[in-house]
């Protein structure tokens, strides 16, 4: 199955969000071209096409500057999300943010991929398979974790830094809740200092969170098995390649798997993950020397080898050639 047609579970929260946001289900669901009994349906699904539609129909019906806010700050902490009941149970911001990133495929097709700067712990945010996310979306996600965290500990967490790949047109009444100023950049990313990341939550409940842990493990399970796994593999390589951040374990590690399962997974398939990189990079390889002016050098790059020679020998041991001969062989044809 394709990642387009991969399908999510409808949140928990959204009936609730929906109420507190005084929104008629029904009209949302006419407005994004989805079934009337979606939310009544015991396993409702919707696929990343049908999420995001739901989400810009939102948008549309809500008509607010204050979008994301409203929305963001909308959902109760009595609602009984078990992914977002999993972070309020966390003993601080470090856990609840790793507890986020693993299980968010189970809210939407979404991506919470984690790093620690020297100013504390980063969290940036993208949609599944390298498609874009919509902006109001991002900002909303953001607001969201923020107020988790200031509900969980009882303070006004202030991030340290906050860039938004699409900025709203009314920044200031975000910047007055964030407590920061927005910057414009590449992707949604949120940055959060050591001190805040370490600060208790009064919401604690690790007895609670090993409850329903294999719960949301097992659902994850389900959701990862719903789709091809080698699909989803590829799909990540290429979104980490360029950065080089190729190591089993960081792949893993962002399709939510321990380097163990992804292995398994792999060999259950026929392959291994040093054959899919190596597969991969041989085809992206051959397609620049075909279609592009880059040279060897912005091909290793953008293939993730720390020198041209690295992509050289490879490149020799995949086609028996060097990337010149291909490229001339190419030309003339």
């Amino acid at each position: 199955m394709s990642a387009a047609n991969q399908k999510f579970a409808v949140d928990y929260a959204w009936e609730a969000i929906l109420t507190n946001l005084g929104v008629a289900k029904g009209e949302l669901l006419r407005h994004a071209g989805l079934p009337a009994d979606l939310f009544a349906r015991p396993k409702p699904e919707l696929t990343i096409d049908e999420y995001f539609r739901l989400w810009r129909s939102l948008e549309v019906l809500l008509d607010d500057q204050a979008f994301a806010l409203r929305v963001g700050t909308a959902v109760p902490a009595e609602a009984f999300s078990p992914p977002i009941f999993a972070a309020f149970c966390s003993p601080n911001l470090d856990i609840a943010l790793q507890r986020l990133s693993r299980f968010k495929p189970l809210i939407g097709p979404l991506r919470l991929d984690l790093s620690a700067t020297g100013q504390g712990i980063a969290a940036r945010y993208g949609a599944i398979a390298g498609q874009g996310l919509p902006s109001a979306l991002a900002t909303t996600e953001l607001v969201f974790l923020v107020n988790l965290a200031r509900m969980a500990t009882r303070q006004r967490i202030v991030p340290e830094r906050i860039e938004l790949a699409g900025m709203p047109a009314q920044a200031r009444p975000l910047e007055e809740f964030f407590g920061v100023r927005l910057r414009s950049g590449a992707d949604n990313v949120i940055v959060f200092s050591q001190v805040d990341c370490a600060r208790p939550f009064v919401t604690v409940n690790e007895a609670m969170f090993r409850t329903f842990e294999p719960v949301l493990g097992a659902r994850l399970e389900e959701l990862q098995t719903g789709q091809d796994f080698r699909d989803r593999l590829r799909a990540c390589l290429m979104e980490a390649l360029p950065s080089g951040r190729t190591a089993m374990a960081e792949v893993a590690d962002r399709l939510a798997v321990s380097p163990r399962t992804l292995q398994r997974r792999l060999a259950e398939a026929g392959s291994s993950f040093q054959e899919e990189l190596g597969r991969l990079r041989a085809e992206l390889a051959q397609h620049y020397l075909a279609n592009s002016d880059y040279s060897s050098a912005e091909i290793s790059f953008l293939l993730g080898y720390e020198d041209p020679n690295s992509f050289i020998r490879a490149f020799h041991g995949w086609t028996g050639r060097t990337p010149q001969a291909m490229r001339a062989e190419t030309q003339l044809h």
